[in-house]
């Protein structure tokens, strides 16, 4: 699988949104022992669905759907038990250019008027090392639901010092075909494998 990295910066752009960079030390913390089992919700307002594809052999461009909803269930005991399901707003896609946010909102693409959300819900999950996992799970956009695999990697844990609740991050990474979700529009001129970078954030 070829990842991709995206400069902060393109993100905020994308997004339309503002950073604010504080002084001090961050309160979140790559040691795992900091992280405890239970119940998290997603932390929607800083939780990002990157997608990436090649166009027409020229570009690898981009773009993001942001504000999802869900759970992770994380047993700290056993991993493997651990279990995560996240609704995905398709109406919040933005690529930063109008007139592509609208073509994507049809019925050859996401059909959003139909189908206003995608869904994942893991299946499996097989710890990768002290700080990874590989997660399975189903995938399902328009209706049509396919197996998925993410490689995800542990980001970071702690107490957030705005509401004083415990928040986890994580990295996620995979790639899959458009066109098994019914959005074959333009392929293969316009790339039918779509790489997908989560930036996922939980609290409780």
């Amino acid at each position: 699988m070829r990842k991709f990295l995206i400069p902060a910066a393109a993100l905020i752009a994308i997004a339309g949104g503002t950073v604010v960079i504080a002084q001090g030390t961050a309160p979140g913390t790559k040691d795992v022992a900091k992280v405890t089992g239970g119940t998290y919700q997603v932390e929607p307002t800083h939780t990002q669905i990157v997608f990436a594809y090649d166009h027409m052999g020229f570009t690898n461009n981009m773009g993001v759907i942001a504000m999802p909803t869900g759970t992770l269930t994380l047993d700290k005991a056993n991993l493997s038990a651990s279990k995560v399901s996240i609704d995905v707003p398709v109406a919040n896609l933005t690529t930063g250019i109008p007139a592509l946010n609208e073509h994507l909102a049809k019925a050859e693409f996401f059909d959003v008027a139909k189908f206003p959300k995608a869904t994942f819900v893991s299946t499996g999950v097989k710890p990768d090392g002290a700080t990874g996992a590989t997660i399975t799970g189903n995938l399902t956009i328009k209706g049509i639901t396919k197996p998925v695999t993410l490689d995800a990697e542990f980001y970071g844990a702690g107490a957030n010092p705005m509401n004083k609740k415990e928040n986890i991050g994580f990295v996620a990474t995979g790639t899959i075909k458009r066109s098994d979700f019914g959005m074959g529009m333009a392929v293969p001129i316009v790339g039918d494998a779509i790489e997908l970078k989560i930036i996922a954030a939980f609290q409780k």
